[in-house]
C-alpha cells in the first residue's frame, strides 16, 4: 500500500511549560484518523497550542462565543463524512496538497479536562484531536439526531483503534 503524504503543522502559542502537549502524539492522532478514515490523498493540517485565554479570544471572534472551548476546528473544505473525493482539477493552484483546515486545542482545558474526567492528559489530548479532524472531514454534532450519533461512534471506533495501537 503506497503511504500518503500527509503534512501535519504544529505550534505552541503562549503555553506555559506545565501544559505542553507532546507535538509527536498529537500528529500521530491525526495521521491515524486519516488513515482511518480512508483519506487517501495528499493533506495538510495545521494545529495550534494555546492556552484559554487565546482560544478564549478566537471562539469570540468565529463564534461570537465569549469564553474559552477545548477546541476548535476551521474546514477548509465542505466533505460529507466518508466521501472524501477531491477534484484535483478544481484544486487551488493545482497543489500536490490540500489543506483541511485548521484545530486549535486549549492546553489548559485538556489537563483540566482530564483531571475532570478521571484519564491522562494524553488520552485526553488525543480525544480532541481526532474529535477536530472529524470536524475537519465534514462530521458535525450541532443536533442531537443522527449526526451526533454518527460522530460520536466514530469517535469511539477510532480511540479504540488509536488504543489498539498504543498511540494512546
Amino acid at each position: 500500500m503506497k503511504k500518503i503524504n500527509h503534512k501535519i503543522y504544529a505550534r505552541h502559542e503562549g503555553v506555559g511549560r506545565e501544559h505542553m502537549l507532546p507535538v509527536p502524539l498529537l500528529k500521530g492522532c491525526i495521521r491515524e484518523t486519516l488513515r482511518f478514515e480512508s483519506v487517501n490523498f495528499p493533506c495538510e493540517i495545521s494545529i495550534v497550542i494555546s492556552n484559554n485565554k487565546f482560544i478564549q479570544k478566537m471562539n469570540k471572534e468565529f463564534r461570537n462565543i465569549d469564553k474559552a472551548t477545548d477546541v476548535l476546528s476551521f474546514p477548509f473544505n465542505e466533505f460529507t463524512p466518508g466521501n472524501y473525493e477531491v477534484d484535483w482539477n478544481d484544486a487551488q493552484g493545482k497543489q500536490k496538497t490540500i489543506p483541511l483546515g485548521d484545530i486549535i486545542i486549549s492546553a489548559e482545558k485538556v489537563h483540566s479536562q482530564a483531571a475532570e474526567y478521571g484519564h491522562s492528559s494524553f488520552r485526553e489530548a488525543a480525544y480532541l484531536v481526532v474529535h477536530s479532524v472529524l470536524h475537519l472531514l465534514g462530521y458535525d454534532h450541532v443536533d442531537e439526531a443522527e449526526n451526533k450519533k454518527l460522530m460520536r461512534s466514530r469517535e469511539k471506533e477510532i480511540m479504540e483503534y488509536l488504543t489498539k495501537k498504543d498511540v494512546v
